[in-house]
């Protein structure tokens, strides 16, 4: 599927790691998955802004034949495993017993290669400033700023703030930093917007049956 039938990705969970679980959904009832394929993979992640658009650019072009599609399943993979612990541990404060779900994605950071460098200090009272970097040596290493941000999510976000938008045959999740936790859609400008709609049209229905 070309990048322009696929439309912009989804990014209402609140969460990037959540908004990761949102790159497969079916807006509009059509069945959408911005990771089909390693041109959707790449897209998707120019949109999240979690890899910079040169190193992208870089991958792209040192990559062998299929080799991005390759990456984009191993992406689809690891979403799959993620829905997953999100959905058992969802509702419910996440403790100690989680543990043992997690050897995939500790497996998945340990490949990471990351060092500190010294780097000049835009704007700053100080010259310098100590920068994380990455090492980008193969394709596969795009799936590590996505495991980072799965592991912040996990050892940070409350997962009974962890909700799924109740609107008809959607899909999406997100969480609910609302003040009183009362947020029911993924987006009032989508589903909540349907729903008063819907619940406009059932009571003028009853009210013509009168």
């Amino acid at each position: 599927m070309s990048d322009s039938l696929r439309g912009p990705a989804m990014f209402v969970a609140d969460a990037p790691a959540l908004d990761f679980l949102n790159s497969v959904a079916s807006p509009g009832g059509r069945h959408v998955d911005w990771l089909e394929d390693g041109a959707g993979w790449v897209d998707w992640l120019a949109q999240t802004g979690w890899v910079e658009p040169k190193v992208l650019a870089h991958i792209q072009a040192r990559a062998m034949p299929g080799e991005l599609d390759t990456i984009a399943a191993q992406a689809r993979t690891l979403r799959d495993w993620f829905r997953d612990f999100v959905s058992k541990y969802r509702g419910q404060p996440l403790g100690a017993e989680a543990f043992g779900d997690l050897t995939a994605l500790n497996r998945l950071l340990e490949r990471d290669d990351q060092f500190m460098q010294v780097s000049l200090a835009p704007e700053a009272t100080q010259p310098f400033q100590a920068q994380l970097v990455r090492r980008w040596p193969t394709p596969n290493a795009l799936l590590l700023p996505v495991a980072e941000i799965l592991a912040n999510f996990i050892c940070s976000e409350d997962f009974t703030d962890i909700k799924h938008c109740e609107g008809a045959a959607c899909t999406l999740t997100f969480v609910d930093h609302t003040r009183g936790k009362k947020r029911r859609w993924c987006s009032m400008a989508v589903c909540g917007n349907r729903a008063k709609a819907a619940a406009h049209r059932e009571r003028k229905k009853g009210t013509t049956s009168e």
